[in-house]
């Protein structure tokens, strides 16, 4: 299973918040860091996020994840954007000083809201050193309200993202991110998953079987 992440305590304001390293394969490592943000219901604990990280290191890469303030601090109502934003801040300043490979190459992203708030990190600065961003399931809109979009900040991304969303995704389908996807620049590449839903997972007879192939492929 790879190597056990190191912890590191990431100062924000008056609080702080713990970051987890997981270093990348020394036999395929790449001159590269990816940080990774988790949803807004779970930690960067979960298994989702813990199974990436891990492949992806193993893979070369090496990860970071971290806790946004509020949960660390085991509250269950998600910080409002702004401070979602602070936190990602200061975790990519924390990687910057602990990791090498942060400081040659540097992606952002995350899972639905980790992901979100990883593109207004990047749009609210356009000088911020981010090569590009990974969003795992981005949330378009909220279930049901197909009208209350969250792109209006994606023109002022300007860096490379990777889009990896569910055909059953009820915050926002492949068909739906498309053509919004197709007016910014650089170019977005979407990578669409057949019958995945938010998470990525697939549901009918055969599910169990096909589940393990689909997040082969997202990752």
């Amino acid at each position: 299973m790879g190597h056990e992440p190191r912890a590191v305590t990431v100062e924000i304001g008056g609080g702080a918040t713990t970051a987890l390293i997981y270093s990348a394969d020394a036999v395929s490592q790449r001159p590269a860091t990816l940080i990774l943000a988790h949803g807004a219901g779970t930690p960067q604990t979960h298994p989702f996020m813990v199974t990436f990280a891990r492949v992806l290191s193993e893979r070369g890469l090496d990860i970071v994840t971290f806790n946004f303030l509020y949960t660390e601090q085991r509250r269950k109502v998600p910080d409002r954007m702004p401070q979602l934003v602070t936190c990602y801040r200061a975790v990519i300043g924390a990687a910057r000083a602990h990791i090498p490979s942060a400081r040659e190459r540097l992606f952002i992203g995350g899972k639905s809201m980790g992901g979100r708030a990883a593109t207004h990190v990047a749009a609210d600065d356009p000088t911020l050193a981010i090569d590009g961003i990974v969003l795992l399931g981005y949330p378009l809109h909220p279930p049901g309200r197909p009208d209350q979009l969250r792109d209006a900040h994606l023109p002022a991304v300007k860096r490379p993202m990777l889009f990896v969303q569910g055909s059953r995704d009820t915050f926002g389908t492949p068909s739906e991110l498309k053509p919004i996807l197709a007016s910014l620049s650089p170019l977005p590449t979407l990578h669409h998953i057949d019958g995945g839903d938010h998470s990525f997972k697939v549901a009918g007879r055969d599910a169990k079987t096909r589940q393990a192939a689909v997040y082969a492929e997202v990752q």
